[in-house]
Formats: C-alpha cells, structure tokens, sequence
C-alpha cells in the first residue's frame, strides 16, 4: 500500500448493524471522545442505540445516519493515530459528510448538527410523501430506462452505484408497478430496498429546502485533501463549490460509479473503506478490478 495513493472512501446508510462501535469505544481512546461528544450534540444516548444487539433503533433512518457517521470519524480518527492519512476522500451520499470532516473542510460537530437535522427532515419527508427504492442488478442502464418507460413509472436513478448496480427512487406506487411490471415480464434482477423513503429524488425537495438553510450558516472550508462528490465526481478544493455540492446532492444522483473511475484516472489505487461494513469495497470490485482495497481492520492491530 502507498500512502502517497491513499484514498478514504467514507460509507452511508445501509451499511450499519446492530452493536456497532461497541468494540472500538472500548478500546480506543479516541472513539470513546467522539462517542462522548456525539451524545452531547444529538441529546439521547447514541451509544446505547448503536452498541446495543437486541434492539432494532439503529435502522431508523433519525438514528442510523448519526450513528454511521460517528463510527465512520470514529475509524477515520484512529487511522490516522496510526500514521495513515488519505491524499483525497469521496464518500457515499450520507458518507459524504464523513469525507468533509476527514479533510477538514467542516468541523466534527457542525457536520453532526446538520447531519441530526437532515435524518429528521428525510425521515419527515418519507412520512408526508411516502416512497420507496429499488436495486437494479445486472441490467444495462438502456433496459432501465427502457422499462421505467413501458412500465409508466415516474421514478428516477438515485445512486449509480457501480457497473452492476443502479439505484431506482420514487413514489411508492412507482416502483411497486417497476417490481409488478419486471415479474411480469420475467426480468430478474430489480429488488426492494428497505429504505424509509425516495432518497436521492425530487421527492426529498422539502428535506433539500430546509437543509440548505443550515448548511449556508455551517462554515466550509477550501481544503488541500480534494473531495469528489456525489453531485461533481471531479477534484474538489473549493469550500463554496463543496457547499453548493453538498446541497444539492440530495435531490441529485449519487455518481459513484463516475466516482471512483475519477479517483482511479487520477493514480490513485489503494482504497480503504473507512466505515462499518464493506459495502464500498464490494462496488469497487465491480468498478475496477485493478483497484486496491485495504481492510482498516488490518492496520489498527
């Protein structure tokens, strides 16, 4: 692994799981000063819903989001204790903030505020204009588009995820008559998502209109870690175009795929997945195989 080629890749929802952090508070000083603040910033007891392994409370989209971040600074944190430090970051729509934060163009704690705020208001969006999510496997994005067409289904992509995978959004409704229409015609591969709502859609406006106000009063930083964003997948140093980005990207797809090709374009090979699970490890393999996926796991012994 070269240090001078590292990249972070920081992941979103979906990639928690129940007792998450319980292992790292324990054993890293670290961990347990962000855990500590985190539960200062947000008013209930994070630790408790992350760490406990009977409860169901870290897959409520008002807490998961929180509690994915805070793990995600958490690792970040403790990797570069150890000497590991990226030389640009990119993360996964939620994970996004977790890249601003490693590289310093917003603080731990205004990203936290924003972030407690934007589960509350997705969550309220999901509430007052119900919608669903769909994974695409294995189809060219031409036949996507071709049955959101036949099928008269007002979705959108929300997430270009990988050469494999495409992320469908929209009104309930819509994507049941995707789902209904694909078994009908025996076209295998599109799968619900359980998701809270149509992340990454226009039906997130409200959630997008609010959060914009405090994002504009959050201080942004122009940076010399470069991000690539999910709405701009190029080079990025600028902390107002970062902003712009960052408010947009709820509304707008999440170009993953452009993503890490970029970063790849750019010689940069070796990736870890600062974050929970592996998700962004598994896309990255049907990206690019060539890239290097390094597991934190290994480098904080």
């Amino acid at each position: 692994m070269n240090n001078d080629k590292l990249i972070f890749l920081f992941p979103g929802q979906g990639s928690q799981y129940k007792g998450m952090g319980s292992n790292i508070y324990k054993k890293f000083k670290i961990a347990k000063q962000i855990y500590n603040i985190a539960c200062d910033i947000l008013g209930y007891d994070l630790k408790k819903i992350s760490f406990d392994t009977d409860n169901n409370k870290i897959n409520k989209t008002i807490y998961t989001q929180p509690a994915v971040f805070t793990y995600n600074i958490a690792i970040d944190k403790i990797l570069k204790a150890f000497n590991y430090y990226p030389q640009s970051v990119a993360g996964h729509s939620l994970g996004e903030y977790s890249a601003l934060v490693s590289n310093g163009c917003i603080s731990f704690e205004s990203a936290l505020n924003i972030i407690k705020h934007r589960a509350k208001q997705m969550d309220n969006c999901g509430i007052k204009r119900p919608g669903k999510m769909a994974a695409v496997i294995n189809l060219h994005i031409k036949d996507i588009n071709n049955i959101i067409s036949l099928s008269k289904s007002n979705v959108v992509i929300a997430n270009y995820n990988s050469n494999k995978q495409i992320i469908l959004s929209g009104d309930s409704k819509d994507i049941d008559n995707i789902i209904s229409y694909s078994k009908k015609n025996k076209i295998k591969g599109i799968i619900p998502l359980n998701v809270s709502g149509a992340f990454h859609s226009p039906l997130m406006e409200d959630a997008k209109i609010s959060l914009e106000k405090i994002i504009n009063n959050t201080k942004f930083n122009d940076v010399n870690i470069p991000i690539y964003q999910n709405n701009m997948p190029e080079k990025n140093i600028n902390g107002n175009k970062i902003k712009n980005n960052l408010i947009n990207q709820l509304t707008s797809p999440v170009l993953w795929l452009d993503t890490i090709n970029n970063i790849a374009k750019d010689n940069s090979i070796d990736f870890i997945e600062v974050g929970p699970s592996n998700v962004l490890k598994k896309l990255n393999k049907n990206i690019n195989r060539d890239l290097n996926n390094v597991d934190y796991r290994e480098l904080i012994q």
